[in-house]
Protein backbone atom coordinates (compact mmCIF):
# COMPACT_ATOMS: atom_id res chain seq x y z
CA UNK A 1 0.00 0.00 0.00
CA UNK A 2 2.77 2.43 0.87
CA UNK A 3 4.42 1.81 -2.49
CA UNK A 4 1.10 2.30 -4.30
CA UNK A 5 0.61 5.69 -2.61
CA UNK A 6 4.23 6.63 -3.27
CA UNK A 7 3.95 5.70 -6.97
CA UNK A 8 0.76 7.75 -7.40
CA UNK A 9 2.50 10.64 -5.63
CA UNK A 10 5.42 10.37 -8.08
CA UNK A 11 3.23 10.01 -11.18
CA UNK A 12 0.51 12.65 -10.77
CA UNK A 13 1.86 16.16 -10.21
CA UNK A 14 0.09 17.94 -7.35
CA UNK A 15 0.24 21.20 -5.45
CA UNK A 16 -0.18 24.86 -6.34
CA UNK A 17 0.92 25.48 -9.93
CA UNK A 18 1.76 21.82 -10.53
CA UNK A 19 2.41 20.91 -14.15
CA UNK A 20 4.19 18.47 -16.44
CA UNK A 21 1.98 15.34 -16.23
CA UNK A 22 2.00 15.00 -20.01
CA UNK A 23 3.62 16.86 -22.88
CA UNK A 24 2.33 20.43 -22.98
CA UNK A 25 -0.38 20.71 -25.68
CA UNK A 26 0.12 23.23 -28.46
CA UNK A 27 -2.38 26.08 -28.75
CA UNK A 28 -4.22 24.24 -31.55
CA UNK A 29 -4.28 21.04 -29.49
CA UNK A 30 -5.60 23.01 -26.53
CA UNK A 31 -8.47 24.41 -28.59
CA UNK A 32 -9.29 20.85 -29.64
CA UNK A 33 -9.13 19.71 -25.99
CA UNK A 34 -11.59 22.41 -24.92
CA UNK A 35 -14.12 21.16 -27.49
CA UNK A 36 -13.58 17.39 -27.13
CA UNK A 37 -13.09 17.03 -23.37
CA UNK A 38 -12.24 13.51 -22.20
CA UNK A 39 -12.17 12.16 -25.77
CA UNK A 40 -9.04 14.26 -26.40
CA UNK A 41 -7.16 12.23 -23.79
CA UNK A 42 -8.51 8.89 -24.99
CA UNK A 43 -7.40 9.63 -28.54
CA UNK A 44 -3.88 9.96 -27.12
CA UNK A 45 -3.95 6.57 -25.41
CA UNK A 46 -5.01 7.81 -21.97
CA UNK A 47 -7.98 5.63 -21.14
CA UNK A 48 -10.42 3.59 -23.19
CA UNK A 49 -13.28 4.62 -25.46
CA UNK A 50 -15.81 2.81 -23.22
CA UNK A 51 -14.91 5.27 -20.44
CA UNK A 52 -16.97 7.90 -22.25
CA UNK A 53 -20.17 5.95 -21.52
CA UNK A 54 -19.58 6.52 -17.81
CA UNK A 55 -18.84 10.26 -17.83
CA UNK A 56 -21.48 12.94 -17.47
CA UNK A 57 -22.53 14.11 -20.96
CA UNK A 58 -20.05 11.65 -22.47
CA UNK A 59 -17.16 13.71 -21.11
CA UNK A 60 -17.96 16.74 -23.27
CA UNK A 61 -20.37 19.64 -22.85
CA UNK A 62 -21.50 20.99 -26.22
CA UNK A 63 -21.32 24.72 -26.76
CA UNK A 64 -17.75 25.23 -25.54
CA UNK A 65 -16.22 28.32 -27.13
CA UNK A 66 -12.40 28.41 -27.21
CA UNK A 67 -12.63 31.97 -28.57
CA UNK A 68 -14.25 33.16 -25.33
CA UNK A 69 -11.16 32.13 -23.35
CA UNK A 70 -8.38 34.62 -22.57
CA UNK A 71 -4.72 34.16 -23.46
CA UNK A 72 -3.93 34.14 -19.74
CA UNK A 73 -6.27 31.16 -19.21
CA UNK A 74 -4.54 29.27 -22.03
CA UNK A 75 -1.11 30.03 -20.59
CA UNK A 76 -2.13 28.85 -17.13
CA UNK A 77 -3.97 25.78 -18.34
CA UNK A 78 -1.73 24.32 -21.03
CA UNK A 79 0.99 22.95 -18.70
CA UNK A 80 -1.48 21.69 -16.07
CA UNK A 81 -3.39 18.98 -17.97
CA UNK A 82 -3.33 15.81 -15.86
CA UNK A 83 -2.40 17.50 -12.57
CA UNK A 84 -4.15 17.39 -9.22
CA UNK A 85 -3.68 20.90 -7.89
CA UNK A 86 -4.17 21.88 -4.25
CA UNK A 87 -6.95 22.73 -1.79
CA UNK A 88 -9.38 19.86 -1.23
CA UNK A 89 -8.29 17.97 -4.35
CA UNK A 90 -7.01 14.44 -3.83
CA UNK A 91 -6.30 10.99 -5.21
CA UNK A 92 -7.39 8.39 -2.67
CA UNK A 93 -7.03 4.62 -2.48
CA UNK A 94 -10.12 3.18 -0.77
CA UNK A 95 -11.69 -0.15 0.14
CA UNK A 96 -15.39 -0.99 0.25
CA UNK A 97 -16.01 -1.87 3.91
CA UNK A 98 -19.83 -1.75 4.03
CA UNK A 99 -22.46 -2.58 1.41
CA UNK A 100 -25.98 -1.23 1.91
CA UNK A 101 -27.56 -2.30 -1.39
CA UNK A 102 -25.73 -5.40 -2.68
CA UNK A 103 -27.61 -5.74 -5.98
CA UNK A 104 -26.96 -2.13 -6.95
CA UNK A 105 -23.34 -2.32 -5.78
CA UNK A 106 -22.87 -5.35 -8.03
CA UNK A 107 -24.08 -3.29 -11.01
CA UNK A 108 -21.21 -0.91 -10.28
CA UNK A 109 -18.77 -3.84 -10.01
CA UNK A 110 -18.38 -3.41 -6.25
CA UNK A 111 -18.56 -5.78 -3.30
CA UNK A 112 -17.11 -5.77 0.20
CA UNK A 113 -13.31 -5.73 -0.10
CA UNK A 114 -13.23 -4.08 -3.54
CA UNK A 115 -10.44 -1.53 -3.93
CA UNK A 116 -11.26 1.80 -5.57
CA UNK A 117 -9.35 4.93 -6.52
CA UNK A 118 -11.19 8.24 -6.21
CA UNK A 119 -9.99 11.40 -7.93
CA UNK A 120 -11.21 14.88 -7.07
CA UNK A 121 -9.93 17.72 -9.23
CA UNK A 122 -11.25 20.09 -11.86
CA UNK A 123 -10.19 22.67 -14.39
CA UNK A 124 -7.15 23.85 -12.42
CA UNK A 125 -5.67 27.29 -13.18
CA UNK A 126 -7.53 27.33 -16.49
CA UNK A 127 -10.97 27.36 -14.87
CA UNK A 128 -9.84 29.71 -12.12
CA UNK A 129 -8.69 32.20 -14.74
CA UNK A 130 -11.93 31.91 -16.73
CA UNK A 131 -13.84 32.79 -13.56
CA UNK A 132 -11.47 35.62 -12.70
CA UNK A 133 -11.71 37.07 -16.21
CA UNK A 134 -15.50 37.15 -16.17
CA UNK A 135 -15.93 38.69 -12.70
CA UNK A 136 -15.19 42.13 -14.15
CA UNK A 137 -17.45 41.45 -17.15
CA UNK A 138 -20.34 40.36 -14.95
CA UNK A 139 -19.91 43.23 -12.50
CA UNK A 140 -20.41 45.64 -15.41
CA UNK A 141 -23.29 43.55 -16.74
CA UNK A 142 -25.06 43.55 -13.38
CA UNK A 143 -24.99 47.34 -13.34
CA UNK A 144 -26.00 47.62 -17.00
CA UNK A 145 -29.04 45.34 -16.54
CA UNK A 146 -30.08 46.93 -13.23
CA UNK A 147 -29.43 43.83 -11.09
CA UNK A 148 -28.96 44.60 -7.38
CA UNK A 149 -26.26 42.46 -5.76
CA UNK A 150 -26.30 41.51 -2.07
CA UNK A 151 -22.74 40.27 -2.63
CA UNK A 152 -20.36 41.01 -5.51
CA UNK A 153 -19.69 37.28 -5.89
CA UNK A 154 -23.28 36.97 -7.13
CA UNK A 155 -22.58 39.19 -10.13
CA UNK A 156 -24.50 37.95 -13.15
CA UNK A 157 -26.25 38.73 -16.40
CA UNK A 158 -29.50 37.56 -18.06
CA UNK A 159 -29.02 34.20 -19.76
CA UNK A 160 -30.04 35.68 -23.11
CA UNK A 161 -27.42 38.46 -22.94
CA UNK A 162 -24.18 38.47 -24.96
CA UNK A 163 -22.16 38.50 -21.72
CA UNK A 164 -23.87 35.35 -20.43
CA UNK A 165 -23.56 33.53 -23.74
CA UNK A 166 -19.86 34.30 -23.89
CA UNK A 167 -19.40 33.18 -20.30
CA UNK A 168 -21.25 29.88 -20.74
CA UNK A 169 -19.07 29.17 -23.80
CA UNK A 170 -15.96 29.73 -21.68
CA UNK A 171 -17.41 27.80 -18.71
CA UNK A 172 -18.18 24.78 -20.89
CA UNK A 173 -14.63 24.95 -22.22
CA UNK A 174 -13.42 24.82 -18.60
CA UNK A 175 -15.73 21.88 -17.85
CA UNK A 176 -14.32 20.00 -20.84
CA UNK A 177 -10.81 20.78 -19.61
CA UNK A 178 -11.81 19.26 -16.26
CA UNK A 179 -13.21 16.10 -17.89
CA UNK A 180 -9.95 15.74 -19.81
CA UNK A 181 -7.85 16.48 -16.74
CA UNK A 182 -9.50 13.74 -14.69
CA UNK A 183 -9.34 11.31 -17.61
CA UNK A 184 -5.57 11.82 -17.86
CA UNK A 185 -5.13 11.40 -14.10
CA UNK A 186 -7.21 8.22 -14.12
CA UNK A 187 -4.94 6.75 -16.80
CA UNK A 188 -1.84 7.85 -14.89
CA UNK A 189 -3.18 6.35 -11.65
CA UNK A 190 -3.74 3.03 -13.42
CA UNK A 191 -0.17 3.07 -14.72
CA UNK A 192 1.14 3.92 -11.23
CA UNK A 193 -0.84 1.10 -9.64
CA UNK A 194 0.43 -1.41 -12.19
CA UNK A 195 4.04 -0.35 -11.61
CA UNK A 196 3.69 -0.51 -7.83
CA UNK A 197 2.20 -4.01 -7.98
CA UNK A 198 4.50 -5.27 -10.74
CA UNK A 199 1.58 -6.19 -12.97
CA UNK A 200 0.24 -5.33 -16.42
CA UNK A 201 -2.46 -2.67 -16.54
CA UNK A 202 -4.86 -5.11 -18.23
CA UNK A 203 -4.49 -7.51 -15.30
CA UNK A 204 -5.80 -4.91 -12.84
CA UNK A 205 -9.30 -5.07 -14.38
CA UNK A 206 -9.85 -1.42 -13.53
CA UNK A 207 -12.90 0.35 -14.92
CA UNK A 208 -14.46 3.76 -14.52
CA UNK A 209 -17.63 3.75 -12.39
CA UNK A 210 -18.58 7.38 -13.06
CA UNK A 211 -17.25 10.92 -13.49
CA UNK A 212 -19.48 13.89 -12.73
CA UNK A 213 -19.23 17.68 -12.26
CA UNK A 214 -20.17 19.39 -9.03
CA UNK A 215 -19.58 23.05 -9.93
CA UNK A 216 -21.41 23.76 -13.16
CA UNK A 217 -24.38 25.56 -14.69
CA UNK A 218 -26.16 23.87 -17.60
CA UNK A 219 -29.42 23.54 -19.45
CA UNK A 220 -31.55 20.56 -18.41
CA UNK A 221 -35.17 19.48 -18.65
CA UNK A 222 -37.17 19.21 -15.43
CA UNK A 223 -40.94 18.77 -15.15
CA UNK A 224 -41.21 19.24 -18.89
CA UNK A 225 -39.46 22.62 -18.79
CA UNK A 226 -36.03 23.59 -20.07
CA UNK A 227 -34.23 25.28 -17.17
CA UNK A 228 -30.69 26.38 -16.40
CA UNK A 229 -29.51 24.48 -13.31
CA UNK A 230 -26.53 25.90 -11.42
CA UNK A 231 -24.93 23.34 -9.08
CA UNK A 232 -22.37 24.83 -6.75
CA UNK A 233 -21.37 22.57 -3.89
CA UNK A 234 -23.90 20.07 -5.23
CA UNK A 235 -23.79 17.12 -7.57
CA UNK A 236 -26.26 15.68 -10.05
CA UNK A 237 -28.39 12.75 -8.82
CA UNK A 238 -30.51 11.47 -11.70
CA UNK A 239 -33.18 8.82 -10.97
CA UNK A 240 -33.52 5.34 -12.51
CA UNK A 241 -34.72 5.40 -16.11
CA UNK A 242 -33.52 8.92 -16.85
CA UNK A 243 -32.24 9.22 -20.46
CA UNK A 244 -28.93 10.76 -19.33
CA UNK A 245 -28.09 7.83 -17.04
CA UNK A 246 -25.68 5.35 -18.70
CA UNK A 247 -27.45 2.30 -20.14
CA UNK A 248 -25.68 0.00 -17.66
CA UNK A 249 -27.16 1.99 -14.77
CA UNK A 250 -30.66 2.62 -16.14
CA UNK A 251 -32.28 0.48 -13.45
CA UNK A 252 -30.17 1.82 -10.56
CA UNK A 253 -30.03 5.57 -11.11
CA UNK A 254 -26.93 7.71 -11.43
CA UNK A 255 -23.96 7.03 -9.14
CA UNK A 256 -23.31 9.88 -6.68
CA UNK A 257 -19.97 10.32 -4.92
CA UNK A 258 -19.76 12.01 -1.53
CA UNK A 259 -16.12 12.28 -0.37
CA UNK A 260 -15.34 12.15 3.31
CA UNK A 261 -11.96 13.34 4.57
CA UNK A 262 -8.49 11.86 4.87
CA UNK A 263 -9.41 9.92 8.00
CA UNK A 264 -13.07 8.99 7.57
CA UNK A 265 -15.19 7.23 4.99
CA UNK A 266 -16.53 8.38 1.65
CA UNK A 267 -19.79 7.09 0.16
CA UNK A 268 -21.26 6.00 -3.14
CA UNK A 269 -24.98 6.79 -3.40
CA UNK A 270 -27.59 6.77 -6.15
CA UNK A 271 -30.08 9.38 -7.28
CA UNK A 272 -33.80 8.77 -7.02
CA UNK A 273 -37.14 10.11 -8.19
CA UNK A 274 -37.67 12.40 -5.18
CA UNK A 275 -34.44 14.30 -5.92
CA UNK A 276 -35.71 14.76 -9.45
CA UNK A 277 -38.91 16.32 -8.08
CA UNK A 278 -37.53 18.31 -5.15
CA UNK A 279 -33.98 19.42 -5.99
CA UNK A 280 -33.68 19.43 -9.80
CA UNK A 281 -32.03 15.97 -9.45
CA UNK A 282 -29.29 17.20 -7.11
CA UNK A 283 -27.75 16.13 -3.81
CA UNK A 284 -24.76 17.08 -1.65
CA UNK A 285 -21.22 16.69 -2.99
CA UNK A 286 -19.42 16.54 0.36
CA UNK A 287 -19.75 17.05 4.08
CA UNK A 288 -18.65 20.68 4.25
CA UNK A 289 -16.03 22.35 6.42
CA UNK A 290 -16.22 22.99 10.16
CA UNK A 291 -13.04 25.08 10.32
CA UNK A 292 -11.43 27.39 7.79
CA UNK A 293 -8.07 26.60 6.22
CA UNK A 294 -6.31 29.30 8.23
CA UNK A 295 -7.92 28.07 11.46
CA UNK A 296 -6.77 24.52 10.74
CA UNK A 297 -3.17 25.60 10.19
CA UNK A 298 -3.21 27.29 13.59
CA UNK A 299 -4.88 24.31 15.29
CA UNK A 300 -2.34 21.71 14.12
CA UNK A 301 0.80 23.85 14.22
CA UNK A 302 3.80 21.80 15.29
CA UNK A 303 2.04 18.42 14.98
CA UNK A 304 3.27 15.39 13.04
CA UNK A 305 0.36 15.39 10.61
CA UNK A 306 1.06 12.36 8.43
CA UNK A 307 2.16 10.41 11.49
CA UNK A 308 -1.10 11.25 13.24
CA UNK A 309 -3.15 10.19 10.22
CA UNK A 310 -1.35 6.86 10.03
CA UNK A 311 -1.42 6.11 13.76
CA UNK A 312 -4.94 7.29 14.57
CA UNK A 313 -6.78 6.62 11.32
CA UNK A 314 -4.64 3.98 9.59
CA UNK A 315 -4.30 6.12 6.45
CA UNK A 316 -1.02 6.67 4.58
CA UNK A 317 -0.94 10.28 3.37
CA UNK A 318 1.60 11.92 1.10
CA UNK A 319 1.30 15.64 0.51
CA UNK A 320 3.28 18.11 -1.56
CA UNK A 321 3.10 20.73 1.18
CA UNK A 322 2.60 20.68 4.93
CA UNK A 323 0.02 23.46 4.69
CA UNK A 324 -1.97 21.45 2.16
CA UNK A 325 -2.24 18.54 4.60
CA UNK A 326 -2.88 20.82 7.61
CA UNK A 327 -5.81 22.55 5.89
CA UNK A 328 -7.45 19.21 5.11
CA UNK A 329 -7.03 17.28 8.38
CA UNK A 330 -10.16 15.26 9.29
CA UNK A 331 -11.33 17.65 12.01
CA UNK A 332 -11.65 20.39 9.37
CA UNK A 333 -14.77 18.66 8.06
CA UNK A 334 -18.13 17.47 9.26
CA UNK A 335 -18.59 13.70 9.35
CA UNK A 336 -19.74 12.65 5.86
CA UNK A 337 -21.62 9.67 7.33
CA UNK A 338 -24.00 12.03 9.13
CA UNK A 339 -24.55 14.08 5.99
CA UNK A 340 -25.36 11.12 3.72
CA UNK A 341 -27.72 9.78 6.39
CA UNK A 342 -29.60 13.09 6.27
CA UNK A 343 -29.75 12.90 2.46
CA UNK A 344 -31.15 9.37 2.67
CA UNK A 345 -33.72 10.21 5.35
CA UNK A 346 -34.80 13.20 3.26
CA UNK A 347 -35.33 10.81 0.36
CA UNK A 348 -32.91 12.67 -1.93
CA UNK A 349 -30.24 10.00 -2.45
CA UNK A 350 -29.69 6.44 -1.24
CA UNK A 351 -26.53 4.84 0.17
CA UNK A 352 -24.97 1.99 -1.81
CA UNK A 353 -21.49 1.42 -0.32
CA UNK A 354 -19.12 2.96 2.22
CA UNK A 355 -15.49 3.50 1.19
CA UNK A 356 -12.79 3.45 3.85
CA UNK A 357 -9.63 5.47 3.03
CA UNK A 358 -6.35 3.54 2.89
CA UNK A 359 -3.96 6.04 1.31
CA UNK A 360 -4.25 9.59 0.05
CA UNK A 361 -2.20 11.95 -2.14
CA UNK A 362 -2.70 15.70 -1.52
CA UNK A 363 -1.40 18.87 -3.11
Amino acid sequence: LREVVREIFRTIPAGVGSEGAIKRPSRDEARELLVKGARWAIERGLGRSEDLRFIEEGGCLSGADPEAVSNRAYERGLPQVGTLGSGNHFVEVQVVDAVYRPEIAARFGLREGSVTIAIHSGSRGFGYQVCDDFIATMMKASRAYGIELPDRQLCCAPLSSPEAKRYTGAMYAAANYAFCNRQVMMALAEKALARALGRREADLEMRLIYDVCHNIGKWEEHDGKRVFVHRKGATRALPPGHPLVPEAYKETGQPVFVPGDMGRSSFLLIGNARASRDTFASTCHGAGRQFSRSAMKRMVAGQDLTGTLEREFGVIVMGHSRDGVAEEMPQAYKDASLVVDVMERAGISDKVVRLKPLGCVKG
